[in-house]
């Protein structure tokens, strides 16, 4: 999911909004937090102060007086009328007062700086959370000597606003995240849109159409992208069809080039087999002179009919001409032609099959040619099968073979492992896979085991007839 630049940016939007939310949330808590207990503790502080200073006076009760004095002085009740939720008093002779008895539980945990401050003789006051009910205590010494006061408030309205506060903020976060995610991916939608349109052109580009363009509608970064990627576009087809002018060209020079060399090649093909046929009358010099002639013609033609093979191939293709093929007579008469040494293996019951008989007969006879030239001392074995509706057709040698840095390039025309070795076109590899994939196949190489190379065409065929069938049945 992470994957795709539109979840990024979608992400991306939606933690920049949460972390936005949460440190608001946060801080507005802390803020309204240290507000409401700001102003309790304000509150309760004076409302102490009065309690000590004023209620709790000398003349209310005289310096020096213990529990049995304040008790009788009612103080306790006009505390607890000034909005006191208890209070608890030390005497100086060690005696307490607390006005009920859950403050006695209450003050065993109130902390040891609260009493330094009594003692100092300022005003302290602290939060017990842990009690059953949230309370703010605030405490003072009467000066100078005491007795020592403990005013407990309740600070339970304050929590409640607070838990209130906390759920509606953690709420509000929830609806801006799930509101943040929403505009996120509008955002993302619109933003990402001419991406996707310049994405899907790119995709129709690659598949040859040149002629796509993008809508430059806008004057920002989008609006210069879709003029460079209209400028790219009008570039590759200008480019494009250049070349292919200049290749028709090249097709249109070789086929004419071809056809013109045909009648004057004819003539020196008429006249070398001639000439071949008095070598033996030619003194030793003229006979060697008389020999290169005729090979070098034999080449020439060679070349030639290359080239109008491919120059037929590179037009309007024909569709092949199917026919039936006694497979095993066939592939024994082009071997005995062009590669008489080499060893047939036929795999299994192959009789007739349908197929174009001149591509097919190309096809082993270029792939017999390669291997009588490039390694004429090696063995040479046909392996033929049909597998599935294909013919196989395994051509082996275990000649010297090549590197495997030249395997994808051995198809190319013209070229040549060795350039400075005599002999061949560098076409026929070429013409053999061309008419493969005319007929639907196709035609691979690799290295042999141990040694050597091995040719591997398939090629989808109509099985006919089996060897023998047609004989029994005519008996």
């Amino acid at each position: 999911m992470f994957g795709s630049f539109r979840a990024r940016l979608i992400t991306t939007v939606i933690v920049l909004i949460g972390v936005t939310a949460g440190f608001v949330a946060v801080l507005s808590y802390v803020l309204v937090r240290n507000s409401l207990r700001g102003q309790l503790v304000d509150d309760a502080v004076t409302r102490a102060e009065f309690n000590i200073t004023v209620l709790a006076s000398t003349e209310q009760l005289p310096t020096g007086s213990g529990l049995t004095e304040f008790e009788a002085s009612g103080l306790a009740d006009r505390f607890l009328l000034r909005g006191s939720g208890g209070v608890y008093i030390q005497f100086a002779d060690g005696e307490t007062y607390a006005s009920s008895l859950d403050l006695l539980a209450a003050t065993e945990s109130l902390s040891p700086e609260l009493q330094q401050i009594v003692d100092r003789g300022e005003f302290g006051y602290e939060f017990l959370p842990e009690s059953e009910a949230p309370t703010l205590v605030v405490a003072a010494r009467r000066p100078p000597s005491g007795p020592d006061f403990y005013f407990f408030y309740p600070a339970a309205d304050v929590d409640e606003a607070l838990s209130q506060l906390a759920r509606v903020l953690t709420i509000a976060g929830a609806a801006i995240l799930m509101l943040g995610a929403l505009g996120a991916g509008l955002i993302a939608r619109r933003v990402l849109r001419p991406v996707a349109i310049a994405g899907r052109a790119a995709g129709v580009m690659a598949e040859g159409d040149l002629t796509v363009r993008l809508p430059a509608t806008t004057s920002d970064e989008l609006g210069a992208l879709a003029l460079a990627f209209n400028q790219m576009a009008a570039a590759l087809e200008n480019q494009m069809g250049a070349l292919v002018e200049a290749h028709d060209r090249e097709r249109r020079f070789v086929a004419d080039v071809s056809h013109e060399l045909r009648t004057p090649l004819t003539a020196l093909v008429n006249e070398a087999a001639m000439l071949k046929g008095r070598l033996d009358q030619l003194p030793d010099t003229d006979r060697k002179i008389g020999q290169m002639l005729v090979d070098d013609v034999a080449r020439l033609r060679t070349l030639v009919e290359d080239l109008l093979e491919v120059s037929r191939l590179d037009s309007a293709p024909t569709s092949p001409e199917s026919s039936d093929v006694d497979l095993p007579r066939f592939l024994e008469a082009v071997i005995s032609d062009r590669h008489p040494v080499a060893r047939l293996n036929v795999s299994g019951p192959i009789g007739r099959i349908r197929t174009d008989r001149r591509s097919l007969e190309r096809i082993v006879g270029n792939l017999l040619d390669n291997a009588r030239s490039h390694a004429p001392e090696a063995q040479v074995v046909v392996t033929a099968r049909i597998a599935a509706g294909n013919l196989q057709i395994e051509i082996a040698d275990d000649g010297p073979g090549i590197g495997v840095e030249h395997l994808h390039l051995l198809f190319d025309r013209f070229y040549k492992i060795d350039t400075s070795r005599q002999g061949g076109t560098g076409l026929g590899l070429a013409i053999a896979r061309q008419h493969a994939r005319r007929l639907g196949g196709d035609l691979t190489a690799r290295p042999g085991t141990p040694r050597g190379l091995v040719f591997d065409l398939s090629l989808p065929v109509t099985e006919s007839l089996h060897s023998g069938d047609g004989n029994e049945n005519l008996t």
